[in-house]
């Protein structure tokens, strides 16, 4: 029992664990706590079980060289103690290379948003406060059932999901190619 104390305190100095962590005591009379993590370090391990074990989850992709980075950080900290229904993540970049590659980070520090397991938000750079808190406000309030429908729409629209997004050419309304 105490080995599984020890256990879940390693990993939550890792970041491996999830945002909220219950520390299992070996008296079952004794009430268990709970402790909020306010953000969460993932890796290349991590990482899918958390976005989808959680229904929303902000990831900063960060490195401790970067100023802009260091100069957002306390925006997304208090960000990540006030929405305790969100788990807020960070990707340090350097030591998690392959991961940044994988999802095209090539500017820092950059923002992806998940909600259910979709990528609603995945642009570089610091936002302010205020803009922040829109964001996040935005993700709490948007109907996932209407974004699936959407998603729906344009694969219908463009023949399948592996359709080539970065391609040479505009839609029209009735998501005809314009070349």
């Amino acid at each position: 029992m105490v080995s599984d104390w020890l256990q879940s305190q390693q990993r939550l100095r890792s970041g491996t664990n999830r945002a909220w962590l219950v520390l299992n005591i070996a008296y079952p009379n004794i009430p268990r706590k709970v402790f909020r993590m306010a953000t969460v370090a993932l890796t290349k391990d991590t990482f899918d079980a958390t976005v989808q074990e959680n229904d929303t989850v902000i990831v900063d992709f960060w490195a401790e060289w970067c100023g802009p980075c260091r100069a957002f950080a306390p925006t997304y900290e208090a960000a990540s103690e006030k929405y305790e229904d969100i788990v807020f993540a960070k990707v340090d970049t350097e030591a998690h290379q392959e991961l940044a590659a994988s999802f095209g980070i090539r500017s820092i520090p950059t923002l992806m948003v998940f909600k259910e397991q979709v990528i609603l938000y995945s642009q570089p750079g610091a936002l302010p406060p205020e803009m922040f808190e829109d964001l996040v406000g935005q993700v709490k309030n948007i109907d996932m059932e209407e974004v699936r429908a959407q998603m729906a729409q344009h694969e219908a629209d463009h023949g399948s999901a592996d359709h080539d997004h970065d391609h040479d050419h505009d839609h029209d309304e009735a998501g005809v190619a314009n070349n």
